[in-house]
């Protein structure tokens, strides 16, 4: 018998191992920090999406799919945190003059830029 074959149906590798050929289950899977925007996401296809995420993770690429989102995500934010600051005059100048005012305008372009990501990037698949 011939100690490894592969088979052309389901593109497995096997060796033999005694009489029995056994399947070579190496796992290609990284190891990335996942963060926040990540973590979300994972919990949203989990819930919502359960065959994609059941294939990610037999095909061992659910945490590199989730480190992309992540990151996707993330530049998202930050260009878009930066993009209404701007559209809305939001400068360090109001900041020193009326730091309530710089608080409540910051806490509302945050929460628009959250929404916006989780819209198009975290609730999403």
């Amino acid at each position: 018998m011939t100690e490894f074959i592969s088979d052309k149906n389901n593109g497995l590798d096997y060796t033999l191992v005694g009489e029995v050929y056994l399947p070579n289950l190496i796992s290609t899977e990284t190891n990335y920090e996942i963060g926040m925007w990540g973590q979300r996401h994972l919990r949203y296809i989990k819930q919502h999406r359960k065959v994609f995420y059941t294939s990610l993770l037999t095909n061992c690429k659910l945490n590199s799919y989730l480190h992309d989102v992540d990151v996707r995500a993330t530049e998202m934010y930050d260009r878009l945190v930066k993009q209404l600051k701007e559209q809305q005059g939001i400068t360090e100048q109001l900041k020193a003059d009326d730091m309530m005012a710089w608080v409540q305008a910051m806490n509302n372009i945050t929460n628009q830029a959250r929404e916006i990501v989780n819209n198009e990037v975290i609730f999403t698949v």
